[in-house]
């Protein structure tokens, strides 16, 4: 498969819809459970709602993208994530709004993945790590503007519009995919569509397993506490929605330090020291969200956070696609529906957590975690190496 031929921009784009799908209810949150009467820690629930279906799904989705080609599954996934997505504007009350949001989560689980493995099919692993970075331009712009959009529709025009904007855009990015379709290489395995061999296989091998092991706690840790800083914001600062938001977007600017810097980082760094930093970036960024009495601190918070985070998560993204070359799509979905599995665990222990504590301890206690989470990464990273790598 030609490097050439890879629709980087369609793959970034189906991207940037997903990230948004997930993260533009976090400055929302605290405006959805005013219009449902109910309490924050209620609310949460529909980011369990997205996030949890998201992971389980990959375990379908990633053979049948390995069966029938991963761009297929790409295509028919926005179109299903339109339909979710856009009917959530309708939601009458929390719990369509939850069963809604599970819908797009699901359909949703058919885009990053995929779009990991069918880059994995196309590029060398030594070149990887950076092309990745270049897919993750989409999803770095939806984690800068998702904050603001989400703040701006909160204050302004009311949280449903976010929803039919999201679904008119995938309707368009499925539309440009469906043109070119044909026209683009997509390896297919043609063997049954539904096997175990492939989970056996990463099952076996102890760097798999252990690089799962690490995609579960990086959900539960890193990500499940992003969707509680908004309301800690709100709750603890009392800022607009909309203020809310642009501090938010910070995260996508330090992500974006990452997308310039991902060639040379990676070069200086290495595997090891680069998840290592990235951890304990994070855990300084939540400690000190926590502990400053300005709410301006927080925009050095949110890029720690977002540097941090995707110098972490972006090397096991690269190791995820080369644990199993023959089934790519089924690693990576595995790969991902262990994260977001985590996810879901993390965000309902978070709100546990902030009802029992208070903010400060929640995340406090999340900052002590993704500090051993950084140091063990780096471990595993200096004792295994990717399949195919000398």
């Amino acid at each position: 498969m030609n490097k050439v031929a890879l629709p980087l921009g369609l793959l970034s784009a189906a991207g940037f819809l997903s990230s948004a799908g997930a993260r533009v209810i976090d400055p929302l949150l605290h405006v959805i459970a005013s219009d449902f009467s109910a309490s924050i820690p209620a609310v949460s629930i529909v980011v369990a709602a997205f996030t949890l279906p998201y992971g389980a799904c990959q375990l379908v989705l990633g053979p049948v993208g390995d069966k029938f080609g991963k761009l297929r599954v790409i295509l028919g996934a926005l179109l299903a994530y339109a339909l979710a997505t856009g009917a959530c504007a309708l939601a009458s009350d929390l719990t369509t709004l939850t069963l809604l949001r599970a819908g797009a989560g699901a359909a949703s689980a058919g885009l990053i993945p995929i779009g990991l493995a069918y880059i994995g099919d196309s590029v060398a692993y030594e070149e990887r790590q950076v092309t990745l970075s270049r897919f993750l331009t989409g999803i770095v712009l939806a984690q800068t503007l998702a904050g603001p959009i989400g703040g701006v529709f909160g204050d302004y025009i009311g949280w449903r519009g976010v929803f039919l904007v999201l679904a008119a855009g995938a309707l368009g990015v499925a539309a440009l995919l469906a043109r070119r379709i044909n026209t683009l290489p997509d390896k297919r395995s043609g063997r049954a569509t539904f096997r175990l061999s492939p989970y056996a296989g990463l099952l076996r091998g102890r760097s798999s397993r252990l690089l799962l092991l690490g995609a579960l706690l990086d959900g539960m840790v890193l990500v499940g506490a992003f969707p509680f800083l908004a309301p800690y914001l709100r709750e603890r600062f009392g800022l607009p929605y909309a203020a809310i938001g642009l501090v938010l977007a910070c995260f996508g600017l330090g992500a974006v330090i990452y997308i310039r810097s991902a060639k040379w980082l990676v070069r200086r760094l290495g595997e090891s020291r680069m998840v290592f930093i990235g951890g304990v970036l994070m855990a300084a960024g939540l400690v000190a969200g926590v502990t400053m009495p300005w709410w301006p601190a927080f925009i050095g918070v949110e890029l720690a956070l977002g540097l941090g985070f995707f110098m972490l998560h972006s090397t096991m993204q690269a190791r995820a696609t080369e644990m199993l070359p023959n089934a790519r799509a089924t690693a990576v979905a595995s790969f991902a529906c262990l994260l977001f599995v985590g996810q879901s665990i993390g965000a309902s222990g978070m709100g546990a957590l902030i009802g029992a504590g208070g903010y400060r301890t929640a995340f406090g206690l999340d900052a002590a975690c993704v500090l051993v989470l950084g140091l063990w990464l780096a471990w595993l990273m200096r004792r295994t190496r990717p399949m195919g790598t000398p």
